[in-house]
């Protein structure tokens, strides 16, 4: 069989719970039913899943609910990062068996690893699967950086169809663009900081995005205006999904679940915007009277657009 393309907007799932801190599938699969409706390529689990908040057998039957709810209809990845090499083979293995079509993993967070350790770590995950492997940097808001050296070592062992790259470490431009020159081009990278870099990372060469789903018809929007160099639809779209990615940076990843969960619930996919504790941040009315301006900006902006999904 023919691998699948990784390629495009590819969001990120938020976990919904229930009252009693159980996952609810039933608001999951509406959650998968509209991002597929409204131009995502696929999408896959990492930090906003509140995976490191889940227990084992929570990220498990959540890689399986992934692969039976797209059905087929887009691409499919789960994050197997972990604290230990072992969990982290174990995840990816658990992966391939369910049937994902690609695996993406941060490095531990409680041990900042030199990069022999850092690039075995990876390896040993590589070697794990016949998947395609995301490396994602997420230290602009959790966790370490990884060395550009790792990077170049992992493309050079493996090849752009088995290691991919979703850099987040600030810089992010710069850093993008270090990638892209040290591989000659070579290495398939994702923006993923929720929008706020995607027009400059787009101008770097990226060849997708790993947004959350609360701004996602934006998004895909955005990412088509880019695609065909509509820079004043592109530049319409983006400056109120900059504007509320910035308040949700300000309190790191906390920020991003809250104020993501809160729009889940004003677009009624979510019924509550439970998140699992403990957190250190909480979304103030203020706050949320700001991201409601900018949504009903981004949503003028997205009915304005020739290039936006329309959905029934």
């Amino acid at each position: 069989m023919a691998r699948r393309t990784i390629s495009g907007v590819l969001p990120i799932l938020h976990t919904p719970f229930q009252e009693d801190d159980t996952i609810d599938l039933s608001v999951l699969q509406s959650e998968v039913n509209w991002a597929l409706s409204v131009g995502a390529h696929g999408m896959g689990t990492a930090m906003v899943s509140e995976l490191l908040r889940l227990t084992a057998e929570e990220r498990i039957s959540l890689t399986h609910a992934l692969v039976e709810m797209v059905a087929g209809r887009g691409i499919t990845f789960v994050s197997v990062g972990a604290e230990s090499t072992g969990q982290a083979v174990h995840y990816a293995k658990v992966a391939q068996q369910a049937g994902i079509d690609a695996i993406m993993a941060i490095p531990p967070l409680t041990t900042r690893l030199p990069p022999a350790s850092l690039c075995a770590y990876y390896c040993a995950i590589a070697d794990a699967v016949d998947l395609p492997l995301i490396v994602q940097d997420a230290s602009g808001y959790v966790g370490q950086p990884i060395p550009l050296s790792v990077s170049l070592d992992l493309l050079e062992k493996y090849g752009e169809e088995k290691i991919l790259f979703k850099p987040e470490a600030n810089p992010v431009g710069p850093n993008l663009s270090a990638l892209r020159d040290g591989t000659g081009g070579r290495a398939k990278v994702f923006e993923g900081s929720g929008g706020i870099y995607l027009v400059d990372s787009y101008c770097r060469g990226i060849v997708g995005t790993m947004p959350g789903m609360d701004l996602l018809d934006g998004v895909v929007a955005l990412w088509n205006a880019l695609e065909q160099n509509d820079d004043e639809t592109a530049y319409r779209l983006y400056a109120p999904i900059c504007a509320i990615v910035a308040l949700q940076l300000q309190a790191g990843l906390d920020g991003f679940l809250a104020i993501e969960k809160y729009l889940m619930v004003q677009r009624g996919i979510f019924k509550t915007a439970r998140r699992r504790g403990p957190y250190n941040w909480e979304l103030d009315d203020e706050t949320a009277a700001e991201v409601d301006r900018l949504f009903a900006h981004m949503t003028t902006a997205l009915q304005q657009s020739p290039l936006a999904v329309r959905t029934a």
